[in-house]
């Protein structure tokens, strides 16, 4: 083909030969590029194309899809670049910078891996994430291709960015013949992660008591986890009796691991949504209790903590009469089952709170309102002081604040306060994170989605009774609320988001009660000292954004308060249109024009600016600005 080819040409030709590259069209590859010039060859075979969320080259499509005949005669005939990365799609995971070799042991395709290999390709290339051709194989177990990886030299002790080996994965997957050929092969079964977990942590925590066996066998060692859990804990914890049993029936097990991990077995089934079982929470209490009292010279005592009273201040059961006595006591299980979760992992573990807000959640179902917020909130505290993100508590209070209003329930403003004054909290918390790192991209999600709860639970407040000390202390949060001053990415204040009927409202309870725009809660902001100018990125104060709105009933609240807290009604947005030239009603423009006086000075400002005339510079500061508004 000639050098002279077009650009429309050769881009023709790039999609052409892409689309046959993923469709395994060999034959078809070969007839276009055979008689090309080299440069052109090396600009299609090197061009990404964009494609069902994957940026693939046509070796790396064919090796994604299968393609053998495709990737031998691309690397026969064509000289491609065998270590071209482009990001790929395995289920719900996206990976970018992955080799076609990558790709090949992601999906099985044996005799590519082998093709690619024998032309050089090479076995330890690493993802974006540092995860390896070997890691890719081990995570589906396909057994054969990790044998053929490490006899080309695949390093199997490589960790990916999180530090998780190649058996850690395995293990996690439960594929024992993959687990058992890399032990074999001296992989290291103590190797620990970011986390602090080993291979054994995640065989334990899925009940693959198979691999645990093998692992152990190896001689993994009980190491602790950045939460402080042995693979024993973990296996508790998560309600997997099989990996239990065994564990604790091994010599190199102590009495005090062996009663705390029957002891959180039994709480687990006290407080999980799917393995519920009162009868086995029990049993397992029991079990630790025999073991407690088996040596009557050296009796275990359970260790005093404090009770607490989100648990109705409950004291553990000292012995086995005392858990004879709450037998058939449901809630006496529930609550005894908390504490003893809290002893053993200790406030700091985030595993503390997930039965809280199942155990929480239940009470809501029966309409105990007041005990799922106790728990709820001891569950918020938790999280907070181990700086857990707490976003979808402080929404899942927002959901149950809401119910309770809309079947009548009554509420207290003081709850909700407390409540809202965690979601402040919290924002000053994703402000942190977010100067640290700006280009964060979850810490700016749930920045957004915390402004939103915050509101909600704001207007929520001020659907509830309350006296006016309780309202000055609202006031007193509020009023931090509008100095930290949060914004979402168009620059809207929360003024602005209290005033625009397109504010998001969740639709779980929380829509019953919350609307915008919402007149109340613009005249809360306006006492707490939000400004009523400000601007969001098109210049649009509160006031250009609720002229649009049609529905009387909340457009005149909104509007007045606006107005008479010292509302611009002259200040021009980005398009040089005032509130006033943006109304979509009658309603709106007769609000503006009964509620306000335009000043000569403002007429004088919008006639400097009507007609072009310089003045910075040459009038004081304060001037300057007061004229650019206009």
């Amino acid at each position: 083909m000639s050098k002279d080819i077009t650009e429309e040409a050769v881009k023709s030709l790039k999609a052409k030969v892409y689309a046959c590259a993923r469709d395994g069209m060999a034959i078809s590859i070969f007839a276009m590029l055979w008689n090309s010039d080299k440069t052109i060859i090396h600009e299609v075979l090197n061009h990404v194309t964009e494609e069902n969320e994957q940026k693939t080259t046509p070796l790396i499509i064919a090796a994604r899809n299968g393609s053998e005949k495709v990737v031998s005669i691309l690397l026969s005939n064509f000289n491609v670049d065998i270590e071209q990365t482009g990001t790929v799609k395995f289920e719900n995971y996206t990976i970018d910078k992955a080799t076609a070799l990558w790709c090949a042991a992601g999906a099985g395709h044996f005799g590519i891996i082998k093709l690619l290999i024998q032309n050089g390709a090479d076995v330890n290339h690493p993802t974006k994430t540092n995860s390896t051709p070997l890691r890719a194989a081990c995570f589906d177990g396909r057994l054969e291709i990790v044998k053929y990886l490490v006899q080309h030299n695949a390093d199997i002790s490589l960790p990916n960015t999180y530090r998780n080996t190649c058996l850690m994965i395995a293990s996690y997957k439960g594929h024992i013949e993959v687990v058992k050929y890399l032990l074999e092969k001296k992989g290291n079964p103590n190797t620990v992660a970011h986390c602090g977990a080993t291979a054994l942590h995640f065989a334990a925590e899925c009940g693959h008591v198979n691999i645990v066996k093998e692992l152990i066998n190896y001689r993994a060692k009980q190491i602790e986890n950045d939460h402080k859990m042995t693979p024993l804990l973990v296996a508790a914890e998560a309600g997997k009796f099989e990996v239990v049993d065994y564990m604790v029936s091994l010599p190199s097990c102590t009495k005090k691991d062996k009663i705390d991990a029957l002891e959180l077995l039994g709480a687990f089934y006290a407080n999980d949504k799917i393995e519920y079982d009162l009868n086995k929470a029990v049993q397992y209490f029991e079990e630790a209790m025999h073991v407690r009292y088996s040596d009557p010279d050296n009796i275990i005592y359970k260790e005093y903590y404090p009770p607490v009273p989100a648990y109705e201040n409950v004291n553990e059961c000292q012995t086995l009469e005392d858990l004879q006595k709450i037998k058939g006591q449901r809630n006496a299980i529930h609550m005894q089952a908390l504490t003893v979760k809290e002893r053993i992992l200790g406030e700091d573990n985030p595993e503390v709170a997930s039965a809280l807000i199942y155990r929480g959640a239940v009470y809501a179902d029966s309409a105990r309102f007041s005990r799922c917020i106790e728990l709820w909130f001891h569950a918020l505290k938790l999280r907070q002081k181990n700086k857990s993100s707490v976003s979808k508590d402080l929404l899942r209070f927002a959901q149950v604040f809401s119910q309770m209003i809309h079947v009548g329930e009554k509420l207290a403003i003081a709850i909700v306060a407390q409540v809202f004054e965690k979601a402040v909290d919290e924002l000053v918390f994703d402000s942190e994170k977010l100067k640290l790192d700006v280009e964060n991209v979850t810490a700016k999600e749930l920045f957004q989605i915390n402004i939103h709860t915050s509101l909600y639970l704001l207007v929520i407040a001020l659907h509830c009774d309350h006296s006016e000390e309780d309202l000055e202390k609202l006031k007193a949060l509020t009023y931090k609320f509008v100095k930290l001053n949060p914004l979402l990415e168009n620059k809207y204040t929360p003024l602005h988001m209290a005033v625009d009927s397109a504010t998001m409202v969740d639709d779980f309870h929380v829509e019953e009660v919350v609307s915008f725009p919402n007149g109340l809660l613009t005249e809360l902001f306006m006492q707490c000292g939000a400004c009523p100018n400000v601007v969001d990125c098109q210049k649009n104060t509160p006031l250009h954004i609720i002229v649009r709105h049609n529905d009387p009933e909340t457009l005149h609240p909104c509007m007045l308060s606006l107005i008479k807290n010292g509302a611009h009604i002259d200040m021009c947005n980005l398009d040089k249109k005032t509130p006033l030239e943006c109304s979509l009603t009658d309603v709106a423009c007769s609000i503006i024009r009964n509620n306000s006086e335009i000043s000569l000075k403002c007429i004088a400002a919008r006639c400097i600016q009507k007609n072009v005339v310089q003045f910075k510079d040459l009038v004081p500061d304060f001037l300057e600005e007061f004229i650019a508004m206009h």
